[in-house]
């Protein structure tokens, strides 16, 4: 009983990681109508600046995650204003390929700047763990401050797209960007906006994804990228509140996998559950069907 509560935390902790990735992916898919596969790679890069900050420079944790968020929400602003900007008619494959390459692009210049050499990132979290039932259950600090981040991140999103002017512009440029444009929405400073949001989530996920699983290379934001992606299609891809239940369901799902299936096949067990929901419901969670006038 403890060894399972033990997996359905860490799995709640690894599914709060992918949620906090995911609302970056359902934001710009909602909002731009595109799949930037480079989100992935902007954890990695957020997450060596962090390491950067912390031990090159010594500079104290929580002004590093800070100058991280600031980095990426400018790496962001800028991967929509020059990649992504002149595509907005172009086909759904060229944003495709686009996508692609400057994730590719983000991995070489990482390479080139921190080399291939994997490096140990110690927690940024200096809190102690919590012991219960008797010392038998310990929870680390990492899962508590990931799930209360997610938390956190997920109302303030929430109240910001329903509450403020400019995420009410979000809603408007997501359901028509012609009509919004017409009623005196800026679209293209919305769609910026929404990718420095989701970039700057990047960055804290990055800094909780490498506190808990403590090794950083050029490639770390590429699996848990797509896994997050994944997460935001097992939710509803466009819908917050389904990017963090399809974070956590998926990570509970690939832990539990690990621990009472098999190591080798716990990503076969969460893609094939993927394919299960979208056979059964093919919005996801909670997403909506989208009725279009022809």
């Amino acid at each position: 009983m403890v060894s399972l509560l033990s997996h359905l935390l860490n799995g709640i902790s690894l599914g709060s990681v992918y949620a906090i990735i995911a609302l970056g992916y359902t934001m710009v898919y909602g909002i731009a109508k595109m799949l930037n596969f480079a989100h992935g790679d902007v954890i990695m890069i957020g997450a060596y600046i962090t390491f950067s900050a912390v031990h090159m420079w010594n500079m104290p944790p929580v002004l590093a995650v800070v100058i991280s968020m600031v980095v990426c929400t400018v790496l962001g602003v800028l991967i929509e204003g020059l990649a992504y900007k002149p595509l907005r008619q172009a086909t759904s494959l060229a944003v495709l390929i686009t996508a692609i390459g400057m994730s590719y692009l983000l991995q070489n210049i990482a390479l080139l700047v921190w080399g291939p050499n994997p490096k140990s990132f110690p927690s940024v979290i200096g809190l102690p763990s919590i012991s219960l039932l008797d010392g038998q259950l310990i929870i680390a600090a990492e899962t508590i401050v990931t799930v209360l981040a997610n938390i956190v991140i997920m109302i303030a999103l929430t109240l910001f797209t329903n509450k403020t002017k400019m995420g009410k512009s979000m809603r408007g440029v997501s359901e028509d960007k012609g009509a919004a444009q017409l009623m005196g929405i800026n679209v293209n400073l919305t769609i910026s906006v929404t990718f420095a949001i989701g970039s700057a989530l990047a960055a804290i996920a990055g800094v909780l994804l490498c506190s808990t699983y403590p090794v950083l290379m050029p490639t770390t934001g590429s699996m848990p990228g797509i896994k997050a992606f994944t997460a935001a299609v097992f939710g509803g891809i466009g819908s917050i509140p389904g990017a963090m239940l399809g974070g956590i369901l998926l990570g509970v799902i690939e832990i539990l996998g690990k621990a009472y299936v098999s190591t080798e096949l716990s990503d076969a067990i969460v893609f094939g559950v993927l394919i299960i929901v979208l056979l059964v419901k093919p919005t996801g969670l909670l997403g909506k069907k989208v009725h279009e006038k022809v």
